[in-house]
């Protein structure tokens, strides 16, 4: 049995421990906005959660770069990982340590293999739909000209966002909130992507099963038509010999 390298026996016992960061920072970044008008104590509590996660999840990339072997390769094939990484500390803003969070859970989590595609992809769908609504919820909300104004409402609007139907009846008036809504529809769009090949992936390898078996039983059967074949020839021999006696 091959023996794990150092950094795979750091991503196999770090992967449950950050995914637990994570919902904890999902509870944080919720809290001040569902809470509204949130006290400035608990504000401050929830912003230092955040920025502990975002600790972590960066303690995580250096010290996986540390037990590489090949540096420079590690960069270059987790770029997006430092990118998630180094976003939050170009401008401090919560939306962006939204992005990097996410980005970095699921770069975590695709490294698990256990983790089937189905359950990623429902996940996937359940926390893009969680964060945009608050996100959303949180820059339209204060705005003079914004329609979301309750948690409702947000839902609503990311759900037909996401699935691009688009009934117009909320939108987002602000440059962020638009920048928001973007990124949910291209989510959506990827996410339907994944859906409809996974789906078709299902079937095809369904038929391919079904052809397969129905190869192995023609087989079959031509195996057994030529041994009858060969025992009717043998058996017709053996009577040609018996009749000469």
């Amino acid at each position: 049995m091959k023996e794990q390298t150092a950094q795979a026996r750091w991503e196999r016992r770090t992967q449950r421990p950050l995914l637990a960061f994570a919902v904890l920072f999902a509870v944080a970044y919720a809290v001040p906005i569902v809470v509204n008008p949130a006290s400035k104590s608990l504000t401050l509590a929830c912003t230092v959660v955040e920025w502990v996660v975002w600790g972590a999840f960066a303690v995580d990339y250096l010290v996986r770069l540390a037990l590489t072997h090949d540096r420079r390769r590690f960069v270059r094939t987790h770029w997006l990982d430092l990118c998630a990484v180094v976003m939050p500390l170009i401008q401090p803003l919560r939306l962006l340590r939204l992005v990097s969070t996410l980005v970095l859970v699921q770069r975590r989590a695709r490294m698990a293999s256990q983790i089937r595609l189905t359950t990623y992809v429902a996940g996937a769908v359940v926390g893009l739909l969680m964060f945009g609504s608050l996100a959303v919820l949180s820059v339209e909300r204060e705005s003079a000209d914004g329609n979301i104004r309750t948690l409702g409402d947000a839902v609503w609007w990311s759900f037909t966002t996401m699935t691009t139907v688009g009934y117009g009846d909320h939108a987002p008036t602000t440059g962020l909130g638009r920048v928001i809504a973007v990124g949910l529809m291209l989510s959506g769009i990827a996410l339907l992507g994944v859906v409809t090949a996974n789906i078709a992936a299902w079937f095809i390898a369904r038929f391919e099963k079904d052809d397969v078996e129905e190869r192995r039983q023609t087989e079959a059967i031509r195996v057994l038509t030529d041994e009858v074949r060969a025992l009717r020839a043998e058996i017709a021999a053996m009577r040609e010999r018996s009749e000469r006696v």
